[in-house]
């Protein structure tokens, strides 16, 4: 089942969150107070992000992460989807289908345009999976600058 994170959610979603930032998925762990702003900014308003916990058996056993942006190349806004987790053990059981119906549906209602996401080139599992939902690689090379420090 997936569902809309709800306040009762913190302490499962920081966990699953500093998890999947240990994990090779990412590049770098993140301080724990990001973990923490995120969820605040997450039970502040849906104005620039929205979560989703997945969860099988009873348990929570993931979560997703989404971004809003707006997009000229795609006539529309888009949905970033920044971060999905579901823990080893709950993986190949088509949580990762089933997340992806309920945020392709989700998108639809709310008037998105486009669902763009990132993998690391090493993540072949994802990979294999996004393109076998239609997802097809995007020719950019992404650039960063952070502001902080």
């Amino acid at each position: 089942m997936i569902r809309k994170i709800a306040e009762s959610d913190r302490e499962v979603f920081i966990s699953l969150s500093e998890e999947f930032y240990a994990s090779p998925a990412v590049l770098h762990p993140v301080p724990r107070e990001y973990h923490e702003a995120a969820f605040d900014e997450l039970m502040r308003s849906g104005e620039y992000a929205d979560a989703f916990i997945v969860e099988a058996d009873g348990k929570t056993v993931g979560f997703a992460l989404t971004a809003k942006s707006y997009s000229r190349e795609s006539g529309g806004k888009v949905l970033w989807l920044e971060e999905l987790y579901i823990k080893p053990e709950y993986r190949s059981l088509g949580l990762g289908r089933e997340y992806f119906a309920y945020i392709e549906d989700f998108a639809r209602r709310e008037g998105f345009a486009r669902i763009r996401l990132e993998v690391e080139e090493e993540n072949v599992r994802a990979r294999a999976l996004y393109a076998r939902l239609g997802y097809l690689p995007l020719e950019y090379c992404q650039m960063i600058k952070d502001l902080r420090g």
